[in-house]
């Protein structure tokens, strides 16, 4: 069992504080407001110091003095209420009425994602302000929200992934109240809420863990230096801290599912990793509060492990991101080939990746220089998140362009048909659903000028890989995080709304089509048309059959086709006039092979009619 650290207030009477710091002398805690004074506190043999305190009250402000020297925010704090180097705030999470009594979540398999960033998705940056858009995206078929993290950070503006106190919530977006708020809102209208959390290193700055313990390793190496430390010398009460921060989102927020950001920078050597006991405690806490929660990996090691069960030696997870769909669209509307992308660009890999998820399974990668990935087969599609775009994706190229700034509008609805068609669960990223021209640039806010500078140099060198030769947006700048404000009105006119109803459109017949949404990589089939980069995909269930012919030329294509047997209805076509294409070459409906034209970034998908 893990032990619970934080401010607990208990029986709206007392407050007991744990704090972890094993090598550490003397822990005093100190009150900072509403009175001053502080009293030492009692060691137990594992290293926790703990305090129990009738008079702190929530609001109570608090700190932890070291050895008598340092004075430092609790690591465990619930709220942060002014940044990360100011006192923590005891919070009662007993006060908040929630509403969601009856909610038993949404099936993962059945979940259409949409990915946001709390900060830029309104003018205000809000939970609150966001709740208002809930209707919109009800309309749109959407049934789960993802946010990007959440987790205190320097300043107020940041994706999110500088995150320094684990368990509390960035206080520019509205604290601990306005998480609830969002998440019962979002049950409310029947949407799921997934929280991304990063479980791989802690920002840099506001960092104090080092300060309590030994949380942190040399034996690793990671992109953002040291290593948590899963599986040294005191790890038991490391993994203790994530693993009960994991827990913490889903008892306190009523979260329904966490993605564990870049779990290839979790280093672990132990029997049993800490993934693997990640996942066997969350399965006890679904089981104790009687429904599904879920935990979605993302990774860049295409490794099968990672979800496959644990009978089957894996880790259990229950999905993961699958970056080599989403490279391998991109490659095929940009024709870009610099950095990760000169792995891909061909129609063939488009075909490996509906049939198995990774198109890298132990094959040589010319951008690493070596074999990746292992074999997928055996996973099931449910196990695979897809995309066109995300927060990555956008957010990593030098000017943060979203597709609707790289490709054409046909272009746009053929990947939005590709991804919302596909056998495995589909995510969106925040306005693609009607072309948002806004960028998603990287930004923060820090006040040490040195990492400020650090930033800068760094991203310039990060974008080396793709040579792109240039001085991206600051950082720092604001002007830089409000340019990447969306600008929701263009989903009510012109392209937009066009590109809004036709995402509309995918979404009900991907949920009403049970050949569709039924995601099993076994009940379909898929071809490439020899040199014509045109993909079909037939899908089946036994509530009917569909069939899609995916083109992605430039200039119009004609083939011949050997059509399945039976009649076919033409479902959707993306370059009929109604979603203001160029006018449709194919038939309505067909029963025999053919020669047929398929227009430049076109989709269409038809329906096998009942005999």
């Amino acid at each position: 069992m893990t032990l619970r650290v934080g401010a607990q207030y208990i029986n709206k009477k007392n407050c007991k504080f744990t704090i972890w710091a094993p090598l550490a002398n003397k822990v005093v805690l100190k009150i900072s407001y509403p009175k001053k004074y502080s009293f030492a506190m009692q060691r137990n043999q594992k290293g926790y110091w703990e305090a129990v305190e009738e008079g702190a009250c929530p609001g109570t402000r608090y700190l932890y003095k070291l050895n008598g020297k340092l004075e430092r925010p609790d690591p465990a704090s619930f709220f942060q209420p002014e940044g990360v180097h100011n006192p923590s705030e005891v919070v009662d999470h007993s006060v908040f009425k929630w509403e969601d009594k009856n909610w038993k979540g949404i099936l993962l398999e059945k979940m259409i994602i949409y990915e946001l960033h709390v900060g830029t998705f309104t003018p205000e940056g809000t939970f609150q302000a966001a709740i208002p858009r809930f209707n919109e995206l009800c309309q749109l078929g959407i049934n789960a929200i993802e946010l990007m993290p959440v987790a205190q950070f320097p300043g107020a503006r940041n994706w999110g992934y500088d995150g320094v106190y684990p368990y509390a919530v960035q206080n520019s977006y509205g604290g601990v109240e306005g998480l609830k708020e969002l998440v019962n809102a979002a049950h409310n209208h029947n949407i799921a809420v997934i929280l991304d959390v990063v479980y791989n290193h802690l920002g840099p700055e506001g960092n104090y863990l080092r300060d309590f313990g030994p949380y942190f390793t040399n034996k690793y190496k990671t992109p953002w230096g040291e290593a948590i430390n899963f599986d040294g010398a005191y790890s038991d009460e490391v993994r203790n801290f994530f693993i009960e921060n994991a827990l913490y989102w889903f008892r306190e927020f009523h979260m329904d599912a966490l993605r564990l950001d870049a779990i290839h920078g979790i280093y672990d050597m132990s029997a049993k990793p800490i993934l693997q006991e990640l996942v066997e405690r969350v399965e006890e806490f679904s089981k104790q509060k009687g429904r599904k929660f879920y935990l979605i990996a993302e990774s860049d090691l295409n490794d099968a492990k990672i979800v496959r069960s644990r009978q089957l030696g894996g880790y259990g997870i229950d999905a993961q991101w699958c970056d080599d769909f989403h490279h391998c669209l991109h490659t095929l509307l940009t024709k870009e080939r610099s950095g990760y992308y000169k792995d891909f660009g061909k129609i063939e890999q488009l075909v490996k990746s509906f049939k198995h998820g990774f198109i890298y399974s132990w094959d040589y990668s010319e951008f690493r220089k070596r074999r990746h990935g292992s074999p997928q087969e055996s996973i099931p599609a449910n196990k695979f998140i897809v995309f066109s775009q995300n927060h990555d994706q956008i957010g990593n190229r030098a000017f943060g362009e979203q597709l609707s700034k790289l490709v054409n509008f046909e272009a746009l609805k053929l990947v939005a048909a590709v991804v919302l068609t596909s056998p495995y669960i589909p995510l969106l990223f925040m306005g693609e659903e009607y072309a948002e021209t806004a960028p998603f640039l990287y930004f923060i806010s820090h006040f040490d000028t040195g990492l400020i500078r650090a930033v800068r140099e760094g991203r310039k060198k990060e974008f080396s890989f793709f040579k792109w030769d240039i001085d991206p947006p600051d950082p720092q700048s604001e002007d830089t995080f409000i340019t990447c404000k969306l600008n929701w009105e263009k989903r009510f006119a012109g392209k937009g709304k066009i590109l809004l109803s036709f995402y509309r459109e995918l979404i009900k017949l991907r949920k009403k089509t049970p050949a569709l949404s039924n995601l099993n990589k076994d009940n379909m089939d898929v071809r490439a048309i020899k040199g014509k980069n045109i993909v079909t995909v037939q899908r089946w269930n036994k509530g009917g059959r569909v069939f899609s012919i995916m083109g992605f030329n430039k200039k119009e294509a004609s083939f011949s086709l050997s059509i399945p047997a039976g009649r076919w209805q033409k479902v959707i076509d993306s370059t009929d006039i109604i979603w203001q294409g160029p006018g449709s070459c194919l038939p309505e409906r067909f029963s025999s092979q053919r020669n047929l034209t398929i227009k430049p970034f076109s989709y269409v998908l038809y329906k096998k009619e009942e005999a």
